[in-house]
């Protein structure tokens, strides 16, 4: 009994990222390929790099099993999380809709968002959705297809910024803030406030009014400064750090495993599970992986929402198809220089699975909001050069049982 608390306490540890991990393999693997890792390797503190990754290994019943790996993984480095914030936004709103057990209410249900406060709009209708409806369902596909920030922020909105840390919290991830909308450049203020939401039926019967929320609970101060200089709301350059100190901020351990809470929910200890449905799950997991160029309601043009659009680790820049074998369900994010993937890998063909999370900042001049960021010459090459590099290490690794994918693939 002793021996099987032990094992259990260690997996928690683990789950919420503060067990020990590998912190050698990664580095090594990278020096095996100088051409592309050479100089990053050589200034990892100019780049502010952090990887973690996860190998699975599945036995006889086909259970995973996992083992973690970090590469200058360090909750005291800040880093700016973008986008990412939207994938525990869409966890949460789910979650939250399954907790409240209002009759009628669901992901599929029209929204109406009233205007309260300063600079709120009233939103009622979605161009994208079939419907025209705007509805918490066509938010998170949005948000996983092309990463919409007017989508991310209905869910802040719905959810609440004292309620977002609250839940993450509670999940074990206590050191996590999303304390403001995407984009919108509001307030500390205006971020304590939402809108008020009104809940209709099919029938357009109002079957529930959310009152507004205000977060009346302290926040921290990170006392982060980054860069060498900035550009104001008037381009002006500011020649001085930018303050990060109020943003958003979670760990890249944090996201990996939220993310791992989704992907392998029976896994996961109780205490970490969100609570989610069957088909939850299974709506999460299908537009992680689909493609611009798959969806329908919402449609994209390809030119601008190609098919690798938010499919950095693997990928790159890289705008054709990814491999008919390659199944990437994963979130993105890219904003002030940081650029950032966490993601889980698939490839039912050759029985290859991992999960591969990582943050770079591209910024060489140092100058933030110049929208001079090496994304394209630094961030995104490193990502498909690192995703190829752990995807050729999986496909050697010997491995006792293959996985099944069913229970993630359709």
């Amino acid at each position: 009994m002793k021996f099987l608390f032990t094992i259990l306490f260690i997996h928690l540890l683990v789950l919420n990222g503060t067990a020990q991990v590998n912190t050698t393999l990664l580095e090594s693997l990278m020096k095996s390929r100088p051409d592309q890792f050479g100089d990053l390797l050589k200034n990892p503190n100019e780049y502010r790099i952090q990887l973690f990754y996860t190998q699975i290994d599945r036995d006889k019943n086909n259970i995973p099993h996992f083992k973690e790996f970090s590469y200058r993984l360090n909750p005291a480095e800040y880093f700016y999380p973008a986008s990412t914030v939207k994938m525990p936004m869409a966890i949460m709103a789910l979650d939250k809709i399954n907790s409240l057990k209002i009759p009628g209410f669901s992901k599929s249900s029209m929204m109406y968002y009233d205007s309260v406060g300063a600079r709120q709009e009233i939103i009622y209708n979605n161009p994208y959705a079939i419907n025209g409806k705007q509805t918490i369902e066509q938010a998170i596909k949005e948000i996983f297809l092309v990463s919409d920030n007017n989508a991310a922020n209905r869910l802040f909105e719905f959810i609440g910024q004292e309620n977002l840390h609250k839940k993450l919290a509670e999940k074990g991830y206590k050191d996590a803030y999303i304390r403001n909308r995407l984009e919108l450049g509001r307030t500390q203020e205006e971020s304590r406030q939402t809108q008020a939401i009104d809940v209709f039926d099919d029938k357009g019967n109002n079957i529930y009014h959310f009152n507004p929320q205000y977060n009346k609970q302290p926040l921290p101060n990170y006392n982060v400064f980054l860069g060498n200089g900035f550009l104001n709301n008037n381009d002006s350059l500011i020649n001085a750090p930018l303050d990060f100190s109020v943003k958003n901020r979670i760990y890249l351990n944090d996201l990996h495993h939220i993310l791992q809470s989704v992907i392998f929910y029976d896994q996961t200890p109780k205490a970490q599970q969100f609570n989610l449905t069957k088909d939850d799950r299974s709506f999460l997991l299908k537009w992680m992986h689909t493609l611009p160029t798959e969806s329908q309601y919402p449609t994209y043009d390809s030119a601008n929402y190609w098919p690798a659009y938010c499919k950095f680790m693997f990928m790159g820049s890289e705008k054709g198809p990814l491999p008919n074998n390659i199944k990437i369900f994963n979130k993105v994010g890219d904003a002030y220089g940081f650029l950032l993937d966490i993601s889980y890998i698939v490839d039912p063909v050759n029985k290859v699975e991992f999960m591969l999370s990582g943050v770079i900042y591209c910024n060489k001049d140092g100058i933030i909001n110049d929208s001079k960021y090496d994304y394209e010459t630094v961030g995104l090459p490193f990502y498909k050069n690192i995703g190829h590099l752990i995807y050729d290490y999986e496909l050697k690794r010997p491995k006792k049982y293959l996985p099944n994918f069913d229970d993630i693939l359709p």
